[in-house]
């Protein structure tokens, strides 16, 4: 017999900059629930930072260890799940990602920039042009994280507070509820 019981996770999806551990780690704190972060439990399974598996590895075995995790964590995670900035590249995790509560967090280039610091913890913003990576990884991924999101909430201009207190307004029914 199955447990029908169990909440799905709500999945938060946006760039990097736009506030998906520290906004997730607020809404799990509001509902009462756990916070999952799929690079953290990456880089815990791995033993090592994400840099260093695109520096070792390359970008095509973090995005299989990336995907990997993602389905792990839609099939145990019944809290608020945080997604790197690019597991929506992948296919197979935007049809996982169908049915669920998928939260994006959208940030425009300039504040998307300034937050994420251009660090070198981000691989794919290391590099001579970091302005132009960021805005042709907004280009990329804009469209794919809009069509799989069941709510989008704009970041720039709100404290990570005021991003969590729209999300609670905006959650479906019983997503939004403390449990």
């Amino acid at each position: 017999m199955t447990d029908t019981s169990r909440a799905e996770p709500i999945v938060v999806i946006g760039p990097p900059g736009s506030g998906k551990s520290t906004v997730g780690r607020l809404l799990a704190q509001r509902l009462g629930v756990e916070f999952h972060d799929a690079d953290t439990e990456i880089q815990r399974e791995q033993g090592r930072p994400i840099s260093d598996i695109f520096a070792s590895d390359g970008e095509e075995v973090f995005r299989a260890i990336e995907e990997a995790a993602v389905e792990r964590g839609l099939r145990e995670c019944t809290g608020v799940f945080a997604l790197g900035g690019g597991a929506v590249l992948s296919a197979t995790t935007r049809e996982r990602l169908a049915g669920h509560t998928v939260v994006f967090l959208g940030v425009g280039m300039a504040e998307g920039v300034r937050r994420a610091g251009l660090s070198t913890a981000r691989p794919l913003l290391a590099g001579v042009n970091p302005r132009a990576t960021y805005k042709a990884l907004l280009d990329a991924r804009l469209p794919l994280y809009r069509a799989i999101a069941t709510v989008e909430v704009d970041t720039d201009g709100l404290t990570p507070d005021e991003v969590t207190d729209t999300l609670m307004a905006r959650l479906p029914g019983e997503a939004a509820r403390p449990h």
